[in-house]
């Protein structure tokens, strides 16, 4: 625990996962003493993940459900952030989905979808919270992008369309932001082991691992730390950037 993070209050959305990226991330912040907020669909998981992370880190955390696809539920869930802590950090827009396919054969409500929560959803949590994160002396931001949405991926038309989105809403944030001390990044991860990799047969995880310099996935606290960082005083002259953290699958992007 560090006092830099301490008391501090951060944001995570798509967090209620016990095995998802956004938990990992939950507990590297939760590990340096910082309040959290989890964020996710259903208000069950979020207030069984809070009570979780309570218990194990010995800090104040809060669950709260919120579909950032809608600016009513971005904008009352930032009010109840206020209205629990006063404050707000840290915010991490984590949520996202997938709906993969060919784009002769994509529909177009699995566009709309994916972009929907991938980007607009980084769009309208973003501008809620920044009614209280800009008034952090160390207000940070960071998206979490992919390096799909720096190579394209075939059968990801919507999937890359988005992440390369959250890349450029990424730059105009830290620009606009900049001027009030705000940092603004992205991560961009490449293929990260998580149960649905974890499910796949072993020699297309085999392949997946074949495609990446440094031959294996990367966990999601691997993810997680690369957060941490941006989130911490080390990180607080970077601003605008997007980080690859994919093994060397996207190097020279």
């Amino acid at each position: 625990m560090t006092k830099y993070f301490n008391e501090k209050v951060a944001l995570v959305t798509g967090s209620s996962s016990p095995r998802g990226l956004g938990r990992a991330i939950v507990n590297r912040i939760a590990e340096e003493g910082s309040k959290i907020v989890i964020v996710d669909l259903k208000q069950d998981d979020v207030e069984k993940a809070a009570k979780e992370v309570s218990s194990q880190y010995n800090i104040e955390a809060l669950g709260i459900s919120c579909d950032v696809t809608k600016a009513t539920d971005c904008e009352n869930l930032i009010s109840e952030v206020k209205k629990k802590f006063g404050r707000l950090d840290f915010l991490v827009n984590n949520a996202g989905v997938l709906k993969d396919n060919l784009l002769m054969r994509m529909s177009e409500s699995d566009w709309d979808l994916v972009l929907d929560v991938n980007l607009k959803g980084v769009f309208l949590m973003t501008k809620s919270a920044s009614k209280l994160i800009l008034k952090s002396p160390t207000g940070r931001i960071v998206n979490i992008s992919s390096v799909s949405g720096l190579t394209g991926q075939p059968a990801q038309a919507n999937y890359s369309s988005s992440k390369a989105g959250v890349i450029a809403l990424t730059k105009v944030s830290a620009r606009e932001f900049a001027g009030r001390g705000v940092t603004v990044n992205a991560i961009c991860p490449g293929y990260i082991q998580t149960d649905m990799t974890g499910s796949l047969p072993e020699e297309i995880q085999k392949k997946l691992q074949e495609m990446v310099p440094l031959k294996k996935l990367a966990t999601p606290n691997d993810v997680a730390g690369a957060v941490k960082f941006f989130l911490g005083e080390d990180a607080g002259y970077i601003t605008g950037t997007a980080l690859r953290v994919d093994g060397g699958a996207a190097i020279g992007m």
